[in-house]
């Protein structure tokens, strides 16, 4: 028995396993190739990270270095949390191509103060529009704009005009949970996180290089 307590597989049963596999991954190539033929559309996405799980600004963060690889232009506004320092910043703003602004003064429930609140991401969001107005940035990163509509500190009305008019070949993320069923329309592609079970609740604190 092999480690996992299961017979190894050997002589004809192997020859078998290996043919079924090798005629399933053809077909599963033909399927994805077929794909990709199909795919002929060339246009900067909206794209909508939302749900309750862990992962949603990680994600975002993830497509940053992406653009940043290939020697393009960033930009990532960073609202609510924006007050705190992050690794992805420390280490993405020493990128000449790379804009990152703290759009926030820290959670709701430390600045408790719903005027400072507002304010702070009403100043970020006209430094967004800028990065939104300007074909030379490849990606626009609006992290934790969801909790702008849900707060009731932006309108839907102030916010999509300007992602709809950005250039063609821009592309922008939206994370956030709780994401409008606008946004969701809007997108190009959508995904919800979901939160099966986190750390934290087992009362271990953020970790450095994982959460924050």
């Amino acid at each position: 028995m092999d480690r996992s307590g299961q017979q190894p597989v050997t002589g004809a049963d192997k020859n078998a396993i290996n043919l079924r596999h090798k005629t399933r991954t053809a077909k599963h190539k033909q399927v994805v190739d077929k794909r990709i033929a199909a795919a002929k559309v060339d246009k900067g996405l909206l794209l909508v990270i939302t749900g309750n799980g862990k992962g949603k600004s990680s994600s975002a963060f993830g497509m940053v270095a992406r653009t940043l690889g290939y020697g393009l232009k960033a930009a990532v506004f960073q609202f609510i949390k924006g007050k705190e320092e992050v690794g992805e910043r420390a280490y993405f703003v020493r990128d000449p191509n790379m804009r990152w602004e703290r759009c926030g003064e820290g959670f709701t429930w430390e600045t408790q103060d719903r005027d400072r609140d507002i304010s702070a991401a009403r100043a970020g969001w006209e430094k967004a529009k800028e990065a939104l107005a300007d074909p030379t940035v490849h990606l626009v990163v609006l992290d934790e704009q969801t909790y702008l509509v849900n707060y009731r500190y932006l309108s839907l009305e102030e916010i999509m005009p300007a992602i709809e008019a950005r250039p063609a070949m821009q592309h922008v993320v939206i994370t956030g949970r709780a994401a409008h069923d606008v946004f969701v329309e809007a997108a190009d592609t959508v995904s919800a996180i979901r939160d099966v079970k986190h750390a934290f609740r087992a009362g271990v604190k953020a970790q450095q290089g994982i959460d924050l």
